[in-house]
């Protein structure tokens, strides 16, 4: 396997392949690519380029590529705050799908109840990271206040799972514990999305099932 990618890094050079994850993470939040790819554009992403870099580390700089996903997440994710505070909520709502209007809904909640705390936090989630900046926006936020949680959650999430991935793939004595720090952090990811989703729905079905006052049912 290692062969394999000094051959494909010989052809394309890591350049393009700093090139390409980074600009998968920017686009996963500028671009809301994140919302059809989460795959390509989130934790996983970081782990498995980590590992190319532990595979490689006379091709690939792990500082490089991890500082450099760090940049692309704090870009991104400035894009999405930008475009929601000047195009203000029509630019959400344009983005049809039942799906996508529930995470809206359910984003909005989040930063209600977060504030500060909710673009740190949002990172670490999967539809946090994409509707967390423009919902920001939306609302309001001091641009330099999104500016220090964008950092701090942005910078700590990629630098955080990328070496994860690195030190996995590259120091056999510490391997189990990256791949169980990676598990953990992957796996959190995932369950918050999933318990935010679940919640949202029985928040709705307790709406949909409480009866109307005589107030409501006269108006």
């Amino acid at each position: 396997m290692t062969q394999q990618l000094e051959d494909l890094l010989g052809q394309a050079g890591p350049i393009l392949f700093y090139a390409a994850v980074w600009g998968l993470v920017f686009a996963g939040t500028a671009l809301f690519v994140g919302i059809v790819l989460p795959f390509l554009t989130g934790d996983s992403l970081l782990f498995a380029a980590g590992i190319v870099a532990g595979l490689l580390p006379d091709r690939i700089s792990i500082w490089i590529l991890a500082v450099g996903v760090g940049i692309a997440a704090v870009l991104g994710d400035q894009v999405g705050f930008v475009l929601g505070r000047h195009l203000g909520r029509p630019y959400l709502t344009r983005r049809k799908g039942r799906w996508t209007r529930v995470a809206v809904a359910k984003t909005e909640r989040f930063y209600q109840l977060f504030g500060w705390w909710s673009v740190v936090i949002g990172r670490y989630i999967p539809w946090g990271r994409v509707f967390v900046p423009p919902v920001a926006g939306i609302g309001g936020m001091a641009y330099w206040r999104f500016l220090t949680a964008n950092a701090v959650g942005a910078v700590s999430w990629g630098v955080l799972i990328t070496v994860i991935g690195y030190f996995a793939a590259s120091t056999p004595a510490v391997r189990p514990i990256s791949y169980a720090v990676a598990g953990v952090v992957i796996l959190a990811s995932i369950v918050a999305g999933i318990r935010a989703w679940v919640l949202e729905r029985r928040r709705r079905d307790s709406a949909e099932s409480t009866p109307e006052s005589p107030e409501e049912s006269a108006i």
